[in-house]
């Protein structure tokens, strides 16, 4: 009895502890789905204030968020891009660790062009203004590169496999349009019966015509009903 009731306690014991870590699973989901929401609203507001900067803002303040804009959307994309195909071709995964150490580079300039909208001294920003658009076209630069390498890597796979699923179509409609008459029965000469050979020149003379055989029908060329359709045979290769 006291087994039986150990054994049930250890149950017991196991259920609720298996229930805790159901919950913690659920609640970390729920948690990182949140998080996921809020980081992509707060990218959506963020872009849609900088996107509102880089057009009615003159001066310094629209130049840097024209080039952060430009940065993150290119940014994006190629990371988008990369990991999407990645997912399908394993040879992307070097692309992938590349691009990894570009974005080092483009947030440190994120961080840097952010902060320099709020620094008072235009005039030194303006000077920096150059180094910085610099900056930002090489590394939107590298991105588009791999972005675009990606993107043509996986049409020309695209290309390559409509070409063969074309060639084989082909093929398959050639050996459908292949096909070939059964020929009839032999139909006798005039004046000959069937089975018979050629007519005698004495016997060219006077004599009434043998009346024709009637030849039975091919019964592959029968049908039972009007909706059926005459059976075609088929020749194999």
């Amino acid at each position: 009895m006291a087994t039986v009731i150990l054994i049930l306690g250890l149950l017991v014991v196991a259920l609720m502890a298996l229930g805790v870590y159901a919950t913690v699973k659920v609640v970390g989901a729920a948690r990182r789905g949140v998080d996921r929401t809020i980081t992509q609203a707060r990218r959506t507001v963020e872009d849609t204030t900088l996107r509102a900067k880089s057009y009615g803002q003159l001066g310094v303040g629209g130049e840097l968020a024209q080039l952060r804009l430009s940065l993150r959307t290119s940014m994006r994309a190629t990371q988008e891009a990369l990991r999407a195909g990645a997912s399908e071709d394993a040879s992307l995964s070097e692309s992938l660790g590349l691009f990894d150490r570009l974005s080092v580079h483009g947030r440190e300039l994120d961080a840097e062009l952010k902060a320099l909208e709020r620094e008072p001294d235009k005039a030194t920003v303006t000077s920096r203004l150059p180094g910085l658009k610099e900056r930002t076209a090489q590394i939107t630069r590298s991105a588009d590169a791999l972005r675009w390498a990606a993107r043509d890597r996986a049409r020309r796979f695209a290309d390559d496999e409509l070409s063969a699923l074309n060639a084989q179509i082909d093929v398959e409609a050639g050996a459908l349009r292949h096909w070939t008459t059964a020929p009839g029965p032999a139909q006798p000469m005039a004046g000959q019966e069937p089975g018979q050979g050629p007519v005698p020149a004495d016997d060219w003379g006077g004599e009434p015509d043998a009346p024709e055989a009637i030849t039975a029908r091919d019964p592959r060329q029968s049908t039972a009903y009007p909706w059926q359709k005459t059976a075609r045979p088929e020749t194999s290769n």
